[in-house]
């Protein structure tokens, strides 16, 4: 391999390591402490409070609610329609349960949350 070719594969390597590792560190944080973090990533517990699959609006998505219910929700967890089947019916599998959801916090009309793809960004707490 030429150098040129060997120092853009150990600096692509480098950066893959270190976006892998953000998430192996991510902060455990409340609900509530949520929007002291957006553009972080993080996992975040909660209550699940409410739980919507809107099927009818545009890209389906879930939405687990955390610690307080919709129209009043402090954070939200959300699952886009295109990743759903990975979940089952997640508004029944989460609701009334603790979770922790861990992903990058980006705020959606004032309400912090994180949209989440595999069921492994989702842990159920005892």
């Amino acid at each position: 391999m030429h150098k040129p070719a060997c120092i853009v594969t150990i600096l692509a390597l480098a950066v893959f390591a270190s976006s892998v590792s953000v998430f192996a560190q991510t902060k455990t944080i409340t609900a509530k402490e949520a929007k002291d973090h957006v553009r972080e990533a993080a996992t975040v517990c909660g209550f699940v409070a409410s739980a919507r699959y809107a099927d009818r609006t545009n890209g389906q998505p879930t939405f687990l609610n955390l610690d307080e219910p919709y129209p009043h929700q402090i954070f939200t967890v959300l699952i886009w329609g295109s990743d759903r089947a990975k979940f089952g019916t997640p508004e029944m599998k989460y609701w009334d349960k603790r979770i922790c959801a861990t992903g990058m916090i980006r705020n959606y009309q004032d309400v912090p949350e994180i949209a989440v793809h595999n069921p492994t960004d989702i842990e159920i707490q005892k």
